[in-house]
């Protein structure tokens, strides 16, 4: 393992407790490597009475409160009848979804004990996102919600400030509004030093005429038919040097709100969810406006983000606004129309002939103002939309899902390209019952033949580098990986490249 390991810095702190020998399959993968394997999205579980003291601390007994109520009602919700359920817009949530081996409970509760296993597990760098802190941004009440948010910041920098070398926490960015957004974002990066940013990829408003956010309600993504401009945001992300990572699902909302099954709920969750935020910040300009920005889309895998890329190309071709004129009403000729009528229509048909001109309107109205579906995205072409998923967009995968595949296909992805997908192990939750696993899971697709080596330095590595190494350069410094990160950044991206960031937002197209 340590040779191995020749490209990685060691550390002069020694492990205090015994561990488990290495898995046999995942040191046998170490060997023949000669790049890291860096974690994008594994899962650290928060130790509730710290995160309450701070809390109260910095919001008082209602905020404890409200937060207390949140996570004391995920069990309450479980006991209502199906016809409560319904009646509250209550949903079927996640239970008995965490690890239950004590030796990787404690691992992912205790970052000492998680840095001393990372060896075993096969991992040289960890990101680690929140568990409890995910309910933190979908919280309505912006008194219980603004504080909860900063006390997990709090937990982690605190928490794991000892161990940067080798795990690097996400911070919790809620974004019901981008002043808020922003606030918490210099607090967290500028105060408290995180440089991974989780944020909330929707946002649940009520409809007008309404206040209650679980009754008639509308989902607002961000970016196109926003309620709020969140420039300002994605300003702050970029003069920050932080890429947007967003880790939400679409549990309880449309076709994921089943009273009594939490499967269905759970199943294409993740990719609804961000399959909206990604095509609403492609369509409403964000990522045209803000070209040096990369964004991640966390633990639903790459199949849809593939769909959407092919799927956003067939759509530019067919609909960009001059290709739509084809389709002008306009041009139906009326006369060879009628013609048609009344040399092959049936008798029941020629005998509503004269009603021919009215019916033919819906879906084809002439006097449509709304014609060009791509005028906020800055989209002009194919090559626009290439290069956003080339360089901007980043899909996070988990270790078992064969579908990772789908992203390295470049036979199938139009233009030959290989979509960012990024290892994520989801370790701390339940898809995870050893965590000695997650290495050699994410190797069989190598070994079944469905993506090579390189996919596999690109899937592990390479594009997880580009994401937070593209975005700040200085990103993995002080890390195990740092030497390494630098070469590949070097490759990637020369020095004496233009950067983009002072241009970011400046773009109206």
């Amino acid at each position: 393992m340590e040779a191995a390991r020749r490209w990685v810095d060691r550390r002069s702190r020694q492990p205090s407790v015994v561990k488990r020998p290495p898995a046999a399959e995942t040191a046998r993968i170490r060997a023949a490597l000669d790049h890291p394997i860096l974690d994008a999205d594994g899962h650290a579980i928060e130790y509730l009475p710290c995160i309450y003291d701070l809390v109260r601390d910095l919001g008082g007994a209602k905020a404890v409160d409200g937060f207390r109520f949140l996570i004391d009602g995920m069990g309450m919700i479980r006991s209502l009848a199906v016809e409560d359920a319904l009646r509250f817009g209550a949903f079927r949530m996640g239970w008995w979804g965490l690890a239950v081996d004590a030796t990787d409970r404690a691992s992912v509760m205790l970052p000492k004990l998680f840095y001393e296993r990372l060896d075993e597990i096969g991992l040289d760098l960890a990101i680690v996102y929140p568990t409890y802190g995910l309910l933190a941004i979908g919280i309505h009440d912006p008194d219980v919600r603004i504080p909860v948010a900063r006390a997990f910041n709090r937990y982690y920098a605190e928490e794991y400030a000892p161990y940067g070398d080798r795990i690097i926490p996400a911070a919790t960015i809620p974004v019901h509004t981008p002043e808020e957004a922003v606030a918490e974002l210099d607090y967290a990066v500028g105060e408290l030093g995180l440089k991974v940013a989780m944020l909330s990829g929707h946002v649940v408003r009520p409809r007008p005429g309404t206040s209650d956010p679980r009754g008639a309600h509308w989902i607002d993504t961000l970016g196109l038919d926003s309620a709020h401009d969140y420039d300002p945001l994605w300003r702050r992300c970029a003069e920050l040097a932080i890429a947007p990572t967003f880790h939400s699902s679409a549990l309880g909302l449309a076709t994921h709100e089943s009273p009594t099954n939490y499967v269905y709920n759970k199943l294409g969750s993740f990719a609804g969810s961000l399959h909206a935020l990604c095509k609403s910040l492609l369509l409403g300009g964000v990522a045209h406006r803000f070209p040096s920005l990369r964004f991640a889309f966390l633990e639903g895998g790459a199949g849809w983000a593939t769909m959407l890329y092919a799927d956003l190309l067939a759509h530019w071709n067919k609909r960009n606004v001059e290709a739509v004129q084809r389709y002008d009403p306009r041009r139906l000729d009326r006369q060879r129309l009628r013609a048609l009528f009344e040399s092959h229509g049936s008798p029941a048909l020629v005998e509503h002939l004269p009603e021919l001109d009215g019916s033919l309107h819906p879906l084809s109205d002439p006097d449509d103002p709304m014609l060009d579906d791509f005028a906020r995205s800055g989209i002009g072409g194919a090559d626009d939309v290439r290069r956003m998923f080339a360089e901007q967009l980043f899909f996070g995968c988990e270790a078992d899902d064969p579908v990772n595949a789908w992203a390295f296909d470049t036979r199938v992805n139009p233009h030959g390209l290989a979509l960012n997908a990024i290892f994520g192990s989801d370790i701390g939750h339940w898809d995870v019952p050893d965590m000695r696993a997650v290495v050699p899971e994410s190797h069989e697709l190598v070994e079944h033949g469905l993506i090579t080596a390189d996919n596999y330095r690109a899937f592990v590595f390479g594009n997880v580098v580009d994401l937070w190494g593209g975005a700040n350069p200085h990103f993995f410094d002080g890390t195990v990986v740092a030497a390494a990160a630098r070469r590949h950044l070097a490759l990637r991206h020369p020095p004496d490249t233009e950067p983009r960031s002072a241009r970011d937002g400046q773009s109206i197209c």
